[in-house]
């Protein structure tokens, strides 16, 4: 406690010296280090846009890499596929998560899936990888993604367009992501989003006092969890942490209140398995398949893990995916046309079916291109972390030393023209397809790294495209999402790339 108390004088010294020289920072050409300071100066100036500030940076880099230095931390920034290839997939060993992420992440992820390293890692990628294999899942989740869409998102819509008032609609994105992945990992319905005859107040409603109250405490905890990664220097949330001090003492509360609510489902999940009730959710299949080797930690460390992918990602993807679409009428006239042209091939009695099956969806090519080059653009995850075990050599000739963090930027990686050419900046899903065959053509993962790459790639990307394909298809057959043209939105990055302010839309019903 002493050391502590130590620090924190030290801290603000400097703090000063830091915005000092952050004032200056303009004033000096390039990306040179400060003494002492590295670029921490550069970092604190740019805080506030950190990855087009990144991405400008890569850009103007040999091999669009950087070695950053800043206090107590040096590593290397890429957006070089060769590099990616190499760290994700070729020296994958030796690019482990590492203790620095995960101590930021365990106090809400514990040991879960994201988490996790070496034996640990491996155990739970085997188990999920064989759960995510089998048909029956898939079912269960198009099942679940076609009840919360058809029950409560499209009535929603339909009420927004009645009253007339926008939406955010990144917020009921969300809502209804966080209704749908809490069925498919636990069989449970928080109601985020009111059902299809209750009015609800706002974009959602919760009747259930206590799942409105998890929900709330998951997004802080996300939230505040992700800013431990923000600080300008890094490892400072210990001392918050060690003195129960503001987002810290939120964080210890929002953490036992999604702790307390999973391991209650857990306990109550076990009655209902030794009674023999048959369930399809991926707490049941773990708790079925690996009943020997799973204890209640490890299990709730599994759930949350997931409902943090589920949540965050494809509502990001489909935020930023909505609002590039609201400027370029040409992508979304030739949506609703496949989608029309889809619907039409049904057989005559089917065609007023609510909804497109999975055969359906992957019918669907030029949809799944416009989705795939939102989030080239604008990636769910746009920056992950990795550390290096001992010195390395990338392939562009960048030396890496060893307990160095290694970080890919898929964001910028997305706009670098040295990757994907002279308009690497503007959305053009036509780069995915087949212009033969009108067909999607799927890139190299370690081009685009949206679902990861290598042997950490994203088990559920496939759920994924389901689930946004099936909200595309079916909002934009029934519906226009007005956008103001001068509204430019500020990022937020949380564990994924938000909108700081959320979209706010206009509803109107097709052909009105």
């Amino acid at each position: 406690m002493a050391a502590l108390l130590l620090l924190v004088p030290l801290f603000f010294v400097g703090a000063v010296l830091v915005l000092h020289a952050a004032r200056r920072v303009n004033k000096k050409a390039g990306l040179q280090p400060y003494p002492l300071l590295g670029h921490l100066p550069q970092f604190v100036a740019n805080r506030h846009r950190i990855l087009d500030w990144m991405t400008e940076v890569l850009a103007s880099q040999p091999g669009c890499t950087l070695v950053l230095r800043r206090p107590g931390v040096q590593g290397v920034v890429t957006a070089n596929p060769a590099n990616v290839e190499h760290i994700l997939r070729a020296s994958f060993d030796n690019f482990p998560k590492g203790p620095r992420f995960g101590s930021i992440l365990h106090d809400f992820l514990g040991r879960g899936i994201f988490n996790a390293d070496g034996e640990a890692w491996r155990t739970q990628r085997k188990a999920a990888s064989y759960e995510f294999n089998t048909r029956s899942l898939r079912l269960f989740v198009a099942q679940s993604v076609h009840s919360e869409l058809h029950g409560r998102l499209l009535p929603l819509l339909r009420r927004a367009v009645s009253s007339g008032q926008s939406i955010d609609i990144q917020d009921t994105l969300e809502r209804y992501a966080f209704d749908n992945i809490c069925r498919v990992a636990f069989d449970h319905d928080p109601r985020q989003l009111p059902d299809g005859d209750e009015g609800g107040g706002g974009n959602g409603a919760s009747p259930d006092a206590d799942s409105g109250r998890f929900a709330d405490a998951f997004r802080d905890a996300a939230n505040i969890s992700a800013g431990r990664f923000r600080y300008a220097v890094p490892g400072f949330w210990r001392v918050k942490k060690a003195f129960n001090l503001g987002s810290e003492r939120r964080l210890r509360e929002s953490i036992a209140m999604v702790h307390g609510y999973a391991d209650r489902i857990i306990r109550s999940r076990r009655e209902e398995i030794s009674m023999g009730c048959e369930k399809h959710d991926l707490l049941s299949r773990f708790m079925v398949s690996q009943s020997d080797s799973y204890t209640e930690t490890a299990l709730r460390d599994v759930v949350i893990s997931f409902l943090l992918a589920g949540r965050e990602t494809t509502s990001s993807a489909l935020t930023w995916f909505f609002w590039l679409l609201s400027s370029h009428p040409d992508v979304e006239r030739r949506i609703r046309d496949e989608v029309a042209a889809v619907r039409a091939r049904r057989a005559q009695g089917d065609l007023d079916n609510a909804g497109f099956d999975l055969d359906e969806l992957r019918e669907m090519h030029y949809v799944h291109a416009a989705i795939t080059e939102s989030m080239r653009l604008y990636p769910p995850v746009p920056f992950n972390t990795l550390d290096a075990q001992v010195a390395d050599v990338l392939p562009d000739g960048t030396a890496v030393g060893a307990g160095w963090f290694v970080a890919h930027n898929s964001y910028a990686m997305g706009r670098m023209e040295s990757v994907w050419g002279a308009d690497a900046r503007e959305y053009r899903p036509e780069r995915w397809l087949d212009l033969a065959e009108g067909t999607f053509r799927p890139e190299s993962p370690f081009r685009y790294v949206a679902f990861h790459a290598g042997p950490r790639i994203c088990l559920g990307k496939e759920m994924a495209y389901i689930q946004m394909k099936s909200i595309v298809s079916c909002v934009l057959e029934e519906f226009e999402l007005e956008v103001n043209g001068e509204y430019r939105p500020r990022q937020v990055a949380s564990l994924t790339l938000r909108m700081a302010d959320g979209l706010p839309v206009r509803v109107k019903a097709r052909g009105h």
